[in-house]
């Protein structure tokens, strides 16, 4: 059975499994890994462990980073950023609707990826042709949606944090306006969208909970009958557990949820 290792790399939130061989590792150990784009640096966020359920073969570690190793990685940075004017000139020569966001080289230079982000298709095999004869390396263009731009470029969100796609969420569940309706929030697209232009992914953070109570609650338009006659609800609170009712007669009251199991009709 296989010593499997977790490990994180920069720009990236996600875990990935590596066998870790006879290597002894230990948790925020910096190593050197075998991935499908070549060699990378990553981060030991999960010590070795025995794994009975591998259905695949897993890339090995190679080795612990050594100080060559580190020495490496601090270059590649210094030359992405050289790559990333490169390729921003040439893109402007192309006269290509896109935005690049980042350049990146694997530690042993065999691959140079630059992300970008477009609302179009691009054609850019001529662009590749000359980035490749510029680096003599192997170039790939990724290009990113929206949310993913986001994650990658960083920043605060309207609640004043820094933005979820950026620090800590993996995978982006489908939003839907839905999720805002039964939240009772305002229906601005200002107000329920984040920096990428999309449904904020936080509208489903707390979704399955309000589902939960709405689910107990009445609808909006019904009515119940209370100690002062029939009443129609005109008004839901979930976080003040507050029902806004209309009696008959126009007055105003509200109760709430102990209230209405009461009374309801």
């Amino acid at each position: 059975m296989p010593r499997v290792v977790g490990i994180k790399f920069e720009h990236n939130l996600k875990m990935y499994f590596f066998e870790a061989r006879n290597l002894d590792l230990h948790y925020s150990q910096k190593c050197v890994v075998e991935t499908v784009l070549g060699l990378e640096m990553g981060e030991v966020v999960k010590r070795p462990f025995i794994c009975e359920n591998i259905k695949n073969n897993l890339k090995p570690v190679i080795r612990p980073a050594q100080d060559i190793d580190i020495l490496q990685l601090k270059s590649n940075r210094e030359k992405e950023k050289i790559a990333f004017e490169i390729a921003n000139q040439k893109i402007k020569e192309h006269q290509l609707s896109m935005k690049l966001l980042r350049a990146h080289y694997t530690l042993d230079r065999g691959r140079l990826t630059f992300y970008f982000g477009s609302e179009e298709r691009i054609d850019f095999r001529n662009l590749v042709k000359d980035l490749a004869a510029i680096f003599r390396t192997r170039i790939e263009l990724r290009q990113m949606g929206v949310r993913d731009e986001a994650g990658m470029i960083g920043g605060c969100g309207m609640c004043g944090r820094e933005l979820c796609c950026s620090t800590f969420l993996i995978n982006f569940e489908p939003i839907s306006i839905k999720m805002a309706k039964e939240q009772n929030l305002a229906l601005n697209s200002a107000k329920i969208s984040g920096v990428c232009g999309r449904l904020m992914c936080c509208l489903s953070f707390e979704y399955s909970q309000y589902k939960k109570l709405i689910y107990q609650l009445p609808k909006k338009g019904s009515k119940i009958l209370t100690s002062q006659g029939l009443a129609k609800i005109l008004e839901i609170d979930i976080f003040k557990d507050m029902i806004r009712l209309e009696l008959e007669n126009g007055k105003e009251i509200c109760i709430n949820e102990e209230e209405y199991n009461r009374f309801f009709l």
